[in-house]
């Protein structure tokens, strides 16, 4: 079993014994309501069960001062009136007579996982636990956090496991400013946080917050702050500061774990932060790689997040994919900061380096005190806008089969999860033939196609491919992987693409790797979106039919995928891609994976990769473990990219950033 679900009954037990408008929020509800989800979607039965232990006094060492355990052991024996005038010594705290079991059991549980993950006896997991943790230092608690559960986590791997890199990844609403003091000097963790920060108005009021603030000593350039500086910020927001900022650091770190701080109240409906992204933008992110105040949000944010873990398809995004100025000015002036620190930040653009967020705040403008009237109005209208985005949501049933491939003459070579479906079934041979004969009637710039798709085997293959993207349009199957004859590599995408389109398919996205010419008949009339990478030449031919030549270092393919064909795919919102490795497409087999799992993530799994036949089973059998839902394999140290292909992607962008919102990295003057 590939994912782990850790979580202890016992952490419902705290809850506030005295009125506090301030920590009422944080209660047993925010964990019943995301378990009884999980439950009822039949998630948690698709995962591996562990059970929580406690951490124990000696692990809680590894971030905590011994004075700091022994105070919170001591709070098992206070009464009411004692425990609340030691809340009121921290911000934002309560304290119960279970506080200090819950908080080792939430500690435990993070260790159990990462232990788990990395003996190999689950791919990954989620870890379901109260208290938070984020904001706890090593010596206070903090914003309703006892003990440093990630932090505590990543030194138990570096110090039990060995390891020497560690991503940390904190979506919380808040800044987890406790995660940074713990790891700020230390470059072996790179700590990566987004949170409202409105130039220093909203809590925590850190300095320390903003986009400056990159670590110190040997730790400069491994804490990266991305402050949100209103509200509102979207889907589109979101999924750009990964594809900008994340993403391209991520894969020059290298990291051996990633630990996701997993808070919710990032989420649309969510009256603490007010922000607007999806319940499913967190599957988007999760695949693309503590907290939450609205229980139905959360809850739903948490079972797309499983469901991610788990390989299911991501849903699409819901509405139009553009990043606001605000958001654009804060991953502009991340990106500005880290440049001098990450070489794949250095290589993407040259402009100006922006300083960091410069308002000063006028006074502290708090946000609605938790509790009081405003806060409770906020949380209402949350909730009437939250209903029909789910509603929406509950309308995206998960194919039957999610990966499915006719690949027969690789098929014998071929090791494959148990329960990808080996397709027999293909289209009438009198439908393959007359989209032949369409192809012979188009006139002289077909007549090879033509030519090429009058042999059986070329029909056959054909069949089955059509019959694939049959399934994946009706809903039957999510992704899926066939091959064809050389020779009729060129007719075969340009038949599948016709055919997507003659079968309602709005959006087309195809990305041809290799000597596969984009039909030159084909409409330009924002149906399809050709994407070619062969050859040398870098050109916008069209706002929909962009050529760029193929990297030829791993930081330049990087740079290609994370930077331009990405934002591509999420501005575009295709309701299929086509995938196709044509002859001498020249991509390594780990190249190859990594595309095809990141434009899984925007196609919401729909997803048909077509190779030719003489391709090798290894590339084959890679290619349907990650369009399954598989990571895909490492692409090895990271290199530069090549001045040209450099130069090739800034053309692409300058042609293309007004028309295509989410290439843009820096807003608009």
């Amino acid at each position: 079993m590939r994912t782990a679900l850790v979580y202890h009954e016992d952490m419902m037990a705290t809850r506030l014994l005295w009125d506090d408008p301030e920590c009422e929020i944080e209660c047993p509800e925010r964990l019943t309501t995301a378990l009884g989800r999980l439950q009822q979607r039949g998630l948690e039965q698709r995962c591996l069960r562990l059970t929580a232990r406690e951490a124990s006094e000696t692990e809680l060492g590894l971030v905590h001062s011994p004075e700091y355990v022994a105070l919170l052991r001591g709070t098992q024996a206070l009464s009411t009136e004692e425990l609340q005038a030691l809340s009121g010594q921290f911000d934002a705290v309560y304290f119960h007579p279970s506080t200090f079991h819950c908080a080792r059991l939430a500690a435990g549980a993070g260790l159990q996982l990462v232990d788990a993950v990395l003996t190999g006896a689950v791919h990954n997991g989620l870890a379901l636990v109260r208290p938070p943790g984020h904001h706890s230092q090593r010596a206070a608690a903090n914003g309703f956090c006892m003990f440093n559960n990630v932090a505590i986590a990543a030194k138990h791997a570096q110090q039990e496991h060995g390891l020497h890199r560690i991503l940390i990844v904190d979506w919380d609403i808040h800044h987890g400013q406790g995660i940074q003091y713990i790891f700020e000097d230390d470059p072996s963790v790179l700590y990566f946080s987004w949170h409202r920060y409105e130039h220093g108005r909203f809590w925590p009021y850190l300095p320390e917050s903003d986009a400056d603030a990159v670590g110190q000593g040997r730790g400069r350039g491994f804490t990266v702050n991305l402050p949100w500086n209103q509200v509102g910020m979207g889907n589109a927001d979101y999924v750009a500061a990964f594809l900008h900022v994340l993403l391209p650091l991520a894969f020059e770190f290298d990291p051996e774990l990633v630990l996701v701080s997993a808070g919710f109240d990032s989420a649309i409906g969510d009256p603490e932060g007010q922000m607007q992204a999806t319940p499913e933008c967190f599957a988007h992110l999760t695949q693309l790689l503590q907290g939450g105040y609205h229980l139905e949000s959360l809850s739903e944010s948490v079972c797309m997040t499983v469901q991610a873990l788990l390989g299911d398809p991501a849903p699409p995004l819901p509405g139009p994919m553009v990043p606001v100025h605000s958001a654009l000015e804060s991953i502009r002036s991340v990106r500005a900061a880290h440049a001098p620190h990450w070489m794949s930040l250095q290589q993407q653009d040259s402009a100006p380096v922006l300083s960091p967020s410069t308002c000063s705040p006028e006074g502290r403008a708090s946000p609605p005190l938790p509790g009081g009237p405003e806060f409770k109005a906020a949380a209402a209208q949350a909730t009437v806008a939250l209903s029909p985005l789910l509603d929406q949501l509950h309308l995206c049933p998960t194919p039957p089969v999610r990966t499915a491939v006719a690949l027969t003459p690789l098929d014998t070579a071929l090791v494959l999860p148990p329960d990808v479906l080996h397709q027999e079934a293909s289209s009438p041979k009198e439908e393959t033939q007359a989209w032949a004969s369409v192809l012979g009637f188009l006139g002289l710039a077909h007549h090879r196609l033509h030519k090429a798709l009058a042999k059986d085997e070329a029909v056959t293959a054909l069949g089955e491919i059509l019959c694939l993207l049959d399934g994946i349009l009706d809903g039957q199957v999510s992704s899926g992987l066939a091959a064809t004859p050389a020779p009729a590599a060129a007719a075969a995408v340009d038949v599948a693409t016709r055919h997507g389109l003659s079968r309602g398919a709005q959006r087309l996205l195809c990305v041809a790797v290799g000597q596969l010419d984009r039909p030159s008949d084909l409409a330009d009339d924002g149906r399809t979106l050709w994407l070619s990478i062969r050859g040398k030449e870098a050109a916008a031919l069209s706002m929909f039919h962009v050529s760029m030549p193929l990297p030829g270092t791993i930081g330049g393919f990087l740079n290609f995928a994370l930077a331009l064909v990405l934002p591509l795919a999420y501005g575009f919102q295709p309701d299929v891609v086509l995938l196709a490795l044509g002859p001498a497409h020249g991509l390594w087999d780990s190249q190859a994976a990594l595309l095809a799992a990141l434009l899984r993530v925007p196609a919401g799994g729909r997803v048909l990769a077509l190779l030719v036949e003489e391709s090798t089973p290894q590339l084959a059998g890679v290619l349907a473990r990650v369009l399954h839902g598989e990571a895909p394999p490492s692409l090895g140290p990271f290199c530069v990219a090549s001045p040209g292909d450099k130069q090739a992607l800034m053309h692409l962008r300058r042609q293309l950033e007004s028309q295509w919102k989410m290439l843009q990295v820096a807003a608009p003057a």
